[in-house]
């Protein structure tokens, strides 16, 4: 039988740390899940990030949403992560097919891909260093709000998650961290 090397080990457990799956009880078939109209207009989203060997950080997301003539939407985001300075960040997304997208995101390496299935929208994408992010988002009833879960592995192991909760319009979102089933 093959000796793990002590790294192997320590990366896995540490990678034990991040939660990995995402709100499957959230799932539904409607209200349909359509990022052109969810992301139109101001955002704002409040979520906790949990990086492996760091302590969990608030993240504050405002957002606003511009749909072109095209179909795209183009969302520019202001991300305040803990006391760091805020970051600003553009995502592109366009149908490319019946429930399917593409589109760019700043900072991202290439495209981003992206499917809705009833109110479940899954983005994915790669970011440097070696990085692959992987969101799921959840439209509640009401179309009004989504609990956005992100999952960021390297070599296929998770290193960061973020459990986050999206209103649309000015009001703060509610941001109530729960403790979800790890689910692949």
């Amino acid at each position: 039988m093959p000796r793990t090397t002590p790294l192997l080990t320590a990366t896995l457990l540490l990678g034990a740390c991040v939660p990995a799956g995402h709100l499957q009880r959230a799932r539904a078939s409607a209200p349909a899940f359509d990022p052109t109209v969810f992301f139109a207009g101001d955002t704002r989203g409040v979520g906790s990030l949990k990086v492996i060997t760091k302590a969990r950080q608030t993240v504050r997301v405002t957002g606003h949403g511009v749909v072109q003539p095209d179909g795209t939407i183009v969302l520019t985001q202001d991300v305040r992560r803990g006391n760091r300075p805020v970051v600003h960040r553009i995502w592109r997304l366009r149908p490319v097919a019946p429930g399917r997208f593409g589109g760019t995101l700043t900072g991202a390496i290439g495209p981003v891909t992206g499917d809705t299935h009833g109110n479940a929208l899954h983005l994915s994408f790669r970011l440097k260093g070696g990085m692959h992010a992987q969101q799921w988002l959840y439209l509640q009833p009401g179309g009004q709000r989504s609990r956005n879960r992100m999952v960021i592995t390297k070599l296929g192991i998770p290193v960061a998650s973020l459990d986050e909760t999206i209103t649309r319009g000015t009001e703060e979102p509610n941001h109530r961290t729960e403790r979800v089933a790890v689910t692949w």
